[in-house]
Formats: structure tokens, C-alpha cells, sequence
């Protein structure tokens, strides 16, 4: 099934510009593919380079004016797959964009760690950043209508929605699939590093984050349970933050005493990789962590929706001393939205604290009947933040 992908229209926006478009993601969430389909429309004009070839990366090292003009004659789109997989990327691709004139250079990776940083200096206004995450819910509805969306919503609770999925036909090969994901491919780029103690060490944190999923989770204990030090733990925190397969969300607070502020929450960008952490594809009916698989849906559906229709707040949970809390936070220009994720109960009230706290904000239920409504509520449009 082919699923149109938003990046790929908001990427075409910018092609003819001197500029660098950077696509990040993780891996297996179709960077590769959107790419190719730009190379077919724009065959004439296009050039692809996979960073992982050796022979690619020694050539792009060459740092020269001369040998960058003899490699993209008579080319007006540089694409380099991978490009992270390149010593000093970020100094080849500022190089690239400041002497080649009349091309548009795109670059994937499935990192952040040196697109960007490990230039000379920042790529500052030579860049627009683009990220893709596993298929959103608003991609999928121009391919399915309501009935079949509410049919299909248990699957993606369990399951996830890295592209791959809709090509396997059985629960065993998507099973199969995911568990190879977190096994394989997850943490590639992180082993990379020497300084990294070794996969069993991520992968023990990542299935104690999946366990913890919803909660506020502590440094200390993590570092205790994997006997490692905690500023170790959170520098993996960090590293995994950075190959896009965990986000933070941390205590809002606006200087009541009785408000969670130093402990952070720990989500995954997709169900399916949370799952097979845990290793439970469990239908919901069987499960008790339905409210869990709830939130961290609604959440990460409702950051890509955000970050794809060029809406960026920070984000945040509530949380008081006494119990009183709240999902999640999105404040935007001094304005709050508070969203509380219920897979059945919609009688749900707001937090008194909270209300008394911050009587401007907005707060709404997020269930079964209204999900939708916060996760793909308008059109999508071609903006995208430019870096710098």
C-alpha cells in the first residue's frame, strides 16, 4: 500500500532553493523511500549518494571546490542517504551549499548527532529541517475513511505504524518484524560510538522505560538497576532521544510549591516498539496497560500532527505532590492547552489545583469518541522551520 507521506510534499516545497534540507528519522521510517520517489520525479536533475558506501564517503571527504563541481556537474539536487554515516558531514554539506551554486542538497540521517553540529560552524540559515516518525494517523486518513480508521485503531495501538507493517499480511510477521527492529536496526547508530557500554546495557534501559511507561521515572534508579552511574544513564537518555526512538516530557510548573517539577516522563514515538520491548502483542482486551498504550498514542500522534503542520509548543505533564495531574501540556506563545488521554472515561473533570493555578488554560478529555479531533484536526500544510 502506498502511503503519501507529508515530508515528501513539504521537501518538494524547498527544492530549487541554495539550501541544505535535512530529513531525520529514525531508521525504517521510509527516509529512504521518500528519496527515491524524489529521484524519479526529478530524474534529470537528480543525484543520490548512500553515505553507508565507502567509496561515496572517501570521495565526499575530499574537501575541495574542484572535485564537489566534477561531482555534481550538470546536477541540481544532491541527495546523500545515511549522510550521517560520514565523518564531518556537517562540514562537507556547508562546504557543498557555499561553492556549488544553482543546487539543492538533501540529506538524511537517522541521527542528529552530526548533520548539524559537527560543522565548522552551524549551518545557520543554510538549512530547513525536516522529521519523519512513523506513519501519522493524519497520513492514513487520506487513504481510509472513518469506518475503517476506528476498525484499524486496536492494530495500531498493539502494532505501531513503521511503514513495513502494512506490507505483512499476518500478527506472527509483524511481531516477527518489530522484535527484529529493537534487536537490529534501533540501536545501530548509538554501538557506533566507543563510548557506548554495550547494546545489552540500552537495551535493559529501553525495557525499563517501556515498563515505566506513563511514569515519572528516576535516574537514580535506572543507574542502581543497571549498575551504571546516573550521569551515564543520562547521557543514554540523551543519545536515544537523538536517534528519535524516546521523548521526555517534563513537570510544568509556574511556581506552585505543591508542583512536580525536577522528574521527567519517558515516551516512545511508536506503540509497536514499546510492545515488543516487553515483548506483549497481547489483544486490548487482554492487556492491562490500555490506559498506557492510550497516552503514549495520543501523544506521539498528536506531536507529529504538530511538527507536520509546522506547530511547534513546548511540551509538558502536571503533576501534583497529592496526585492531581494532567497528560499533557502544550504551551505555545503564554497560552496553555491541557489534554487529558481517557480510553473510556470522558466524565472526567479538571484538576482543582490546576484550574485555581491556570484559569486561562484550555483543558479538554482526549477518548474513542473525540480522539481524532486532536490528531488530525486541519489541513497540513508546506511550512517547516527553518534553521537558525
Amino acid at each position: 500500500m502506498d502511503i503519501p507521506r507529508i515530508v515528501q510534499t513539504q521537501i518538494e516545497s524547498k527544492i530549487g532553493q541554495q539550501k541544505v534540507i535535512l530529513l531525520y528519522g529514525t531508521r525504517r521510517t521510509g527516509k529512504t523511500t521518500i528519496i527515491e520517489k524524489v529521484v524519479q520525479k526529478y530524474s534529470k536533475d537528480a543525484m543520490l549518494l548512500h553515505g553507508e558506501d565507502m567509496q561515496i564517503s572517501n570521495i565526499l571527504q575530499n574537501r575541495t571546490i574542484s572535485n564537489y563541481q566534477k561531482l555534481t556537474s550538470g546536477k541540481k539536487i544532491i541527495i546523500i542517504d545515511e549522510a550521517q554515516a560520514i565523518p564531518e558531514i556537517g562540514k562537507i554539506l556547508k562546504l557543498l551549499i557555499d561553492t556549488v551554486k544553482g543546487i539543492t542538497v538533501i540529506a538524511t540521517g537517522s541521527s542528529s548527532f552530526d548533520l548539524v553540529n559537527s560543522a565548522g560552524e552551524p549551518l545557520v540559515g543554510r538549512n530547513f529541517e525536516f522529521y519523519l516518525f512513523p506513519i501519522a494517523q493524519v497520513e492514513l486518513s487520506t487513504i481510509e475513511n472513518f469506518i475503517e480508521t476506528n476498525q484499524n485503531l486496536e492494530e495500531r495501538l498493539v502494532y505501531g505504524s513503521y511503514p513495513e507493517l502494512w506490507h505483512l499480511n499476518t500478527t506472527q510477521e509483524k511481531e516477527t518484524y518489530l522484535k527484529q527492529m529493537v534487536n537490529s536496526y534501533l540501536l545501530k547508530d548509538l554501538l557506533s560510538f566507543e563510548n557506548i557500554k554495550g547494546a545489552d546495557i540500552l537495551f535493559k534501559l529501553l525495557q525499563m522505560l517501556a515498563w515505566q511507561l506513563g511514569s515519572q521515572v528516576s535516574t537514580v534508579e535506572l543507574a542502581s538497576h543497571l549498575q551504571i552511574n546516573k550521569a551515564t544513564v543520562e547521557r543514554y537518555l540523551d543519545l536515544l532521544s537523538k536517534v528519535f526512538i524516546i521523548y521526555p516530557l517534563t513537570g510544568y510548573s509556574n511556581n506552585l510549591r505543591k508542583e512536580v517539577t525536577k522528574s521527567k516522563k519517558w515516551y516512545f514515538f511508536d506503540n509497536g516498539i514499546r510492545n515488543a520491548l516487553i515483548n506483549n502483542f497481547s489483544p486490548l482486551d487482554q492487556r492491562n496497560d490500555i490506559g498506557q498504550l492510550w497516552e503514549q498514542y495520543i501523544l506521539s500522534e498528536r506531536i507529529k500532527f504538530n511538527r507536520y503542520n509546522n506547530y511547534q509548543p513546548q511540551y509538558y505533564f502536571w503533576r501534583t505532590y497529592d496526585g492531581q495531574e494532567i497528560d499533557l501540556l502544550e504551551l505555545n506563545n503564554g497560552h496553555l492547552q491541557a489534554l487529558e488521554c481517557k480510553w473510556k472515561d470522558s466524565k472526567a473533570k479538571v484538576p482543582v489545583a490546576f484550574a485555581k493555578a491556570y484559569p486561562e488554560a484550555n483543558f479538554s478529555i482526549v477518548n474513542k469518541d473525540n480522539y481524532l479531533d486532536w490528531i488530525t484536526p486541519s489541513t497540513i500544510h508546506t511550512g517547516v522551520r527553518e534553521a537558525g
